[in-house]
């Protein structure tokens, strides 16, 4: 892994574990083993970084949805499946998670790789409903209750910078 590479995973966990406002460069370089240079080089600041690492952390949970929203089974299966999906609830979902972090909330930028994959999401939901159910119910008011129940409706809004 070169060091761009790095510097984007260490910056994914200390996220992870500490939030945006207590991450520091100096923690990120010294989880990377890259030094302030090498960081600068790759990225203008903290929020440009965190953005790359926000935006890599999001691809990965779409791609693991997408794995069980587009397998085997009928529609109504696969949205089972997205459901009962194990998930680790004192953590919390690796995107939704940075809702609670009010810089994040307040940086528009930082915020897009959230409100982007919830409604990708609330997308990608409603095609199966729409394929499970057909038009005896609304399937985008299905999918974003489905959304909403797994996330929670504070982090959506949250997300989405829309109270």
């Amino acid at each position: 892994m070169d060091a761009r590479e790095r510097l984007v995973a260490s910056t994914q966990e200390l996220l992870w574990e500490r939030g945006y406002t207590a991450t520091s460069p100096r923690a990120i370089q010294d989880r990377a083993g890259a030094g302030q240079g090498s960081m600068y080089h790759h990225f203008a600041s903290k929020a440009d970084l965190a953005r790359a690492a926000l935006q890599r952390t999001a691809e990965v949970e779409r791609a693991r949805a997408e794995e069980l929203l587009s397998g085997p089974g009928t529609a109504l299966e696969r949205l089972v499946a997205y459901l009962r999906r194990e998930r680790d609830a004192l953590r919390g979902c690796p995107v939704g998670r940075h809702a609670a972090d009010p810089d994040v909330i307040a940086d528009a930028a930082l915020r897009a790789p959230l409100d982007e994959t919830f409604t990708w999401l609330r997308g990608r939901l409603a095609e199966l409903v729409a394929a499970a159910f057909g038009d005896r119910v609304d399937a985008a008011a299905l999918a974003a209750t489905i959304v909403a129940t797994v996330q929670g409706g504070y982090v959506l809004a949250r997300s989405a910078g829309d109270p």
